[in-house]
């Protein structure tokens, strides 16, 4: 079996999806791993992954590693980030209404990186609603297929005061922020 099935056996027979995994020189291994929606977790609730997530996946890696003999010198696990990338077909379903940085491979009018909210397309695929540019322009939509994808990511959001949504504006100063 290769690390790759190891570590894909091991972390979802744990209830965590597996993200991506890499190799890279010196024998360092990364692997990084997602909380699976609506399921319950011994390390705490939440849909983000924890540094107890990763410290038990990291705790069971190592064993079955040994056991598999597969040779490493350092394990990294980690969450997706901020960022995730969207790369099975199930997440593409999951994150649908999410806002995603989308990387095609042959660029369409002249562009190949389109930001925008994730939907299905009746009938198979996918769109992308971009946010209007003007006052008076209507919503446009860019639809596609997974293989015109060369990479798509979710834009992150990010609220430190954490009362608010991304989209909501800022009631003590203004609306500014």
């Amino acid at each position: 079996m290769s690390w790759q099935g190891a570590v894909e056996r091991t972390v979802t027979g744990m209830g965590y999806d597996v993200v991506d995994t890499e190799r890279s020189a010196g024998g360092l291994l990364r692997v990084y791993i997602d909380r699976v929606p609506d399921r319950v977790y011994a390390t705490g609730p939440g849909e983000s992954v924890t540094v107890e997530d990763c410290e038990v996946v990291t705790r069971q890696l190592q064993y079955v590693l040994e056991v598999e003999a597969v040779d490493y010198a350092r394990l990294e696990v980690s969450s997706p980030g901020l960022d995730r990338p969207l790369r099975k077909p199930a997440d593409w379903d999951r994150f649908v209404g999410n806002q995603i940085d989308l990387t095609l491979r042959l660029p369409f009018q002249n562009r190949r990186k389109w930001r925008g909210a994730l939907q299905p397309r009746e009938g198979g695929g996918w769109r992308l609603v971009l946010p209007a540019t003007g006052g008076a322009e209507p919503e446009q939509a860019l639809d596609f297929e997974l293989d015109e994808v060369r990479e798509a990511r979710l834009v992150p959001v990010i609220d430190f005061k954490g009362r608010r949504r991304a989209s909501e504006p800022n009631k003590q100063d203004g609306g500014q922020d």
